[in-house]
């Protein structure tokens, strides 16, 4: 059995049982009330026990977590009230990550797997225009075309658009105004730079899942302070790895640990606007990630920004300090303190908007997986830096991380762009030759969707509108890269 991690102290300690760590977790308050040391005091600990952990970096300031700490008079005080006499600093290990490949290790994923719905999710579609980028991947799957990147995505788009009367036979209405409007979301969503996250190689989430030589779990940081601005890509982006871990990892039951923590900031992002069937899937994959040993910990300034369902299952509370200006404010901190079980020494309701900065309510799970009575206490001191490494020790742990090399070159191999490009120059050829050769009987007694359609296409080019035509259909496919 792996000994508790002490978070906090107040009449008593306050410990967070590693085999309960997986029942997920909860970090609220207000703006500048402490939620980010307690993330990092929370990582921290994790990583000592040997747990992976995944966290976003909003504001710039985790990556202190790969430093050891030093004191200062502020820090001394603090360990003083809180009779701490042992404590030690430390750096943790750290991998660094950056869908932009800037400040850390890019990270990937395929189109194909990141699919419809969430592909959905970050292009703001509707209904009608999710229905017809689902027949899109269809269309795709069924005819050998992989769609890697935004290229491949985009070629896609183009040719069932322009051929949308030939598929809504086997695979319904395609409507020519969602692709329009699929395809200027697209552009919107390459001008946020997004276009480099979709290509290969695509992230191995096992990356992810490492100790080091100490057998300290490897804190992976994802550097999100430009990424937060575009907030349907980020919160879309974890989702999708969260997603990842639950498809990926194997059903293991209770653990002694979990395998990795994921942490997800400013999680009301995750909440905002989400279709029903999104919030369906999210409260799916949070119920059942714990028994693939992953735990799940939110942070946002108010709980009332996670659906109660969602909630309900978050065991490992922090509640720091909450405002109450207006009436929904008091209702709302009202809601909350009835939401821990109950301490008779304790005005929740009362204390909740008093805690001063870095102190909280807290509600650990007990042995027996039971919320324990919420108790007022300090976070405990972090034994990393407090705030941000400079550009250049971050370039250095880069340098010597153990994915160096894996994910930092593009690959751009054979998909749906390149396939269609051929495709389509292979039958205009063929088309060219015939014009002096008798059309023979025998041939092929099928076809697939694609061939045939560029087939129909290339006995269009005899005459000048059905040279528009073809260039309407072909689009871009016979075009070069960008």
């Amino acid at each position: 059995m792996n000994a508790p991690l002490l978070i906090a102290k107040g009449e008593k300690d306050l410990f967070i049982i590693p085999h309960m760590a997986n029942r997920h977790g909860l970090i609220a308050g207000a703006t500048g009330t402490g939620k980010t040391v307690t993330l990092q005091v929370i990582a921290e600990n994790f990583s000592l026990a040997g747990i992976p952990v995944f966290m976003a970096d909003v504001k710039g300031d985790l990556s202190g977590i790969s430093k050891p700490g030093k004191q200062n008079d502020k820090l001394a005080q603090r360990l003083k009230k809180l009779k701490i006499d042992n404590h030690t600093f430390q750096g943790f290990p750290v991998v660094f990550w950056d869908l932009f490949g800037k400040s850390g290790h890019p990270i990937r994923t395929t189109v194909t797997d990141m699919g419809p719905l969430l592909l959905s999710r970050i292009l703001n579609l509707n209904e009608t225009q999710t229905g017809t980028l689902n027949v899109i991947f269809k269309i795709a799957d069924d005819n050998g075309l992989p769609i890697l990147d935004i290229k491949d995505l985009r070629s896609m788009i183009q040719f069932v658009g322009d051929n949308a009367s030939e598929f809504n036979t086997e695979y319904g209405r395609v409507s020519t105004a969602s692709i329009g409007a699929i395809q200027r979301s697209i552009l919107e969503l390459q001008n946020q730079g997004a276009e480099i996250f979709f290509g290969e190689p695509a992230l191995n989430i096992e990356d992810f899942i490492q100790t080091d030589e100490k057998g300290r779990g490897y804190v992976n940081i994802l550097a999100a302070e430009s990424l937060i601005n575009s907030p349907k890509l980020y919160a879309t982006f974890l989702l999708w790895l969260l997603s990842e871990l639950f498809e990926i990892l194997p059903e293991v039951g209770d653990l002694d640990k979990p395998k990795i923590a994921f942490f997800f900031d400013e999680a009301h992002l995750l909440f905002n606007d989400a279709p029903k069937a999104l919030l369906e899937k999210i409260e799916q994959v949070v119920r059942l990630i714990r028994s693939k040993g992953v735990g799940v910990y939110f942070i946002t300034q108010n709980p009332a920004d996670i659906p109660q369902t969602v909630l309900g299952q978050l065991g490992n509370r922090v509640q720091h300090a909450l405002r109450a200006f207006t009436p929904n404010d008091q209702k709302a901190v009202k809601a909350i303190a009835q939401t821990f079980r109950e301490n008779s020494k304790l005005d929740v309701e009362k204390v909740i908007v008093e805690l001063e900065v870095g102190e909280a309510l807290v509600s650990f799970l007990d042995e027996d997986g039971k919320p324990e009575i919420v108790e007022r206490a300090f976070i405990v001191p972090p034994k990393g830096q407090i705030g941000p490494i400079t550009p250049q020790e971050r370039n250095e742990i880069i340098d010597s991380s153990p994915v160096k090399g894996i994910y930092d070159k593009t690959i751009d191999r054979e998909s749906a762009y390149e396939m269609l490009k051929t495709r389509a120059q292979k039958v205009v050829e063929a088309t060219h030759e015939k014009e002096d050769i008798p059309e023979q009987k025998a041939g092929r007694k099928s076809d697939t969707v694609v061939e045939a359609m560029m087939k129909s296409a290339a006995r269009s080019i005899g005459s000048s509108v059905g040279r528009q035509i073809v260039r309407g259909i072909l689009g871009s496919l016979l075009g070069g890269k960008r």
